[in-house]
């Protein structure tokens, strides 16, 4: 997939219908950073993104991850397919937010406590000090998953568990 000829198919398609990245972007309600990048060749859209930019522009998918005209209408499985595709996106993005939505409530609440403790001083006792320093740990684990999950290892690390456990299975 060339990157550079699809940006230039874009921008071809874009200027056809003599309008504007901004009023592009503000149709497709992205940023005209976006669409830049997308006719730049630097960036792709999305699989939605692709699917929505097709239909506007009334080409099929496979023409523009081409980068060039076909002859043929889309072709409904095709279309059908890919927003399968954008649909199994779309979830998975939105498990990931909410995962990582729970993991900043669980540290927001872990760092009130344990502000609670140390601000008034209640760590007095072995229990106050157990439940402070807990609360501490649960605050900087919650970090380092959060860190994990951001920065794509947690998949990784998911991957290696699963070939560990099925080699013992």
């Amino acid at each position: 997939m060339n990157q550079q000829k699809i940006g230039m198919f874009l921008k071809t398609l874009r200027n056809e219908k003599s309008i504007t990245q901004e009023q592009l972007a503000e149709y497709l309600n992205t940023s005209n950073r976006s669409i830049s990048r997308w006719e730049n060749g630097a960036t792709m859209p999305d699989f939605d993104m692709l699917i929505e930019i097709a239909k506007f522009y009334n080409v099929e998918i496979d023409e523009i991850l081409e980068g060039e005209r076909k002859t043929e209408n889309m072709d409904k499985i095709t279309e059908e397919t890919m927003m399968k595709i954008a649909d199994y996106n779309n979830h998975e993005k939105n498990t990931f937010s909410k995962r990582i939505c729970v993991l900043f409530i669980i540290g927001v609440i872990a760092f009130i406590i344990y502000g609670i403790i140390v601000f008034f001083d209640l760590n007095t006792t072995n229990l106050s000090d157990f439940i402070s320093g807990l609360m501490l740990g649960i605050v900087f684990g919650d970090l380092l998953v959060g860190v994990l999950y951001t920065s794509g290892h947690m998949a990784k690390i998911k991957t290696l568990k699963k070939k560990i456990f099925s080699r013992k299975n």
